[in-house]
Order: C-alpha cells, then structure tokens, then sequence
C-alpha cells in the first residue's frame, strides 16, 4: 500500500508520518519511509537546491520537483510496492499542485499533467492531509530555515487554501484531519481510517479475484 502525508509546513504531517511508520513495524510489517523532495541520491541534490538554493521561477521549480519525483517512484517507492511493503512519503505529487499548481498559479491541470507523466501515473492509496490554521503553522514553524518556508504568511494561506482544493477535488483518495489535534489522538485516528480503508480493498479484491498488494 502507497500512503502519502501532506500539508502545508508546521501541520505536523512529518511526525504523523513517523508514527505510522512505528505502529506498522510493531505488527511486522515492511514499511519504506521516504520524503520528497528526497530519498535518492538525486532527489536530496535537487532538494537542496530548491529548499536552499536560489530564486527559482515556478515552472523551472515545478520541473525539479518532478524530476525527483521521477526518480524516487522508480528507483524505490515502485520496487518496494513490488516486494509487497508498505510506502510512506512525505510529500507527494499533491505537493506540487498544491503549491506550483495552485498556490504559484501555474494551473492545477497543467502541473497534474507533468506529474502524471513523470510518475507513469503512480498516485497514493491513501493521502492524510492535516489542516490547520496558516497562522497557527507559521509558529510552531518558529523561525524559517528554507527558501520556501521564508516566503511568508500570505503564501502558506494561498497554501493552505490550495490543499482544501485539492481535498474536495480528490475526495476519493485524500482524507482530510485537523493537525491542530494533539498527536497521540490524531495518530489513532489515522490508524483506524488506514483499517477500513484496507478492508475496503481487501473487498474489492476478493470480489474482482485480484490478490491484495
């Protein structure tokens, strides 16, 4: 099973991603834990250069974080989906829309397109997006340590109204969750959404003769 976590910066996806990712090794499972932009040798360069480098145009930064992308879906989130573990990303093509697409005014089908085509139209299981108020994320962000998160208030709003978009549009695979919740709670809560949407395609699979990945 893929999963994704999104959210603007300070929404807590990170440590939800984290304890997923213990409760799931707990019950003995294999579980691939990975971000983006990051997680091959290619994708931490690029993420350096677009979290640290400098002023970047939206399309040339839209074209970089789908080439990591690009290379993190076949060089390790596809292969590990392949053996049978379980995916965990940090960030995913969401991230893009949401930010580049939406939030940049680049447009949401233009940018889905590229990523479509740069991923061969792998999307998540499941994609947790925490929501929380702008206001709330910038101070537990505290004080900004990349060029993204430096860009201020009004553009983690545009952000953040970019994600509410996107949960109504893609209703059917992003599950929405209040990040201002302490996180034991919200944890549990994505447990138990993670169960039945499980046994839903458990169902289905049966019901199509298909085994479960």
């Amino acid at each position: 099973m893929f999963i994704s976590f999104e959210g603007v910066d300070g929404s807590g996806k990170s440590t939800q991603l984290e304890l997923l990712w213990a409760a799931l090794v707990a019950e003995g499972r294999e579980v691939v834990a990975t971000r983006e932009p990051g997680g091959t040798e290619l994708g931490e360069r690029v993420r350096a250069l677009l979290l640290d480098g400098p002023t970047i145009t939206p399309w040339a930064e839209a074209a970089l974080f789908a080439a990591a992308r690009a290379e993190l879906v076949e060089g390790v989130i596809r292969p590990a989906l392949a053996r049978g573990a379980t995916v965990l990303c940090d960030r995913y093509l969401d991230s893009s829309l949401a930010y580049q697409g939406l939030a940049r005014g680049l447009g949401l089908e233009r940018v889905l397109e590229l990523n479509l085509s740069a991923v061969g139209g792998l999307l998540p299981d499941r994609t947790f997006l925490l929501l929380i108020d702008p206001l709330l994320a910038g101070e537990r962000l505290g004080e900004p340590t990349d060029r993204i998160e430096r860009e201020g208030q009004s553009f983690r709003a545009a952000v953040d109204a970019a994600y509410r978009q996107l949960a109504a549009r893609f209703s059917e695979r992003i599950v929405a969750f209040d990040g201002a919740r302490p996180a034991a709670e919200l944890a549990a809560q994505i447990r138990a959404d993670l169960a039945l949407a499980a046994c839903a395609r458990a169902d289905l699979a049966r019901a199509e003769g298909t085994p479960v990945a």
